[in-house]
């Protein structure tokens, strides 16, 4: 099984920590995806959004970073932030290294679809109207 990293936290996310993770001497490229709150969403404006996660997510995350890593020989290490945060603040860290920046990119990718599609994480949706919505369910 490959070693990664994989974390599913209340804390703020540590980019440097999860970069220094996947670096190794052997790489030539490491691409970091960070997903950001933004302050819209279908034309609606957002004011913060509440994240909540299953018991488990971070064993699903953890299996999906693994999934990853065999796929496609990178080293990968991913966080997701849950609870409320606002416009500017990181939800999802995920990054990879290999030798070559082709590798990086294309893993890096399918790593973070596969989160959204895979990983049991739940947003609800505070809009401006004063509105909320759960995406994700």
């Amino acid at each position: 099984m490959p070693d990664v990293f994989a974390e599913v936290t209340a804390d703020r996310l540590d980019r440097a920590v999860i970069e220094t993770f996947v670096l190794t001497p052997q790489d030539g490229a490491m691409v970091t995806f960070e997903g950001v709150i933004r302050d819209h969403d279908h034309g609606e404006s957002v004011e913060l959004l509440d994240y909540e996660a299953h018991p488990d997510a971070e064993e699903f995350l953890r299996t999906v970073c693994e999934e990853i890593a065999r796929e496609f020989g990178v080293r990968v290490a991913a966080a997701h932030r849950i609870g409320r945060l606002g416009v500017g603040d990181v939800a999802l860290v995920a990054s990879v290294a290999s030798a070559h920046r082709s590798d990086a990119f294309a893993a890096c990718s399918a790593l973070v679809d596969r989160i959204k599609e895979r990983t049991p994480i739940w947003k609800r949706q505070h809009l401006a109207t004063g509105t909320t919505e759960w995406v994700n369910l």
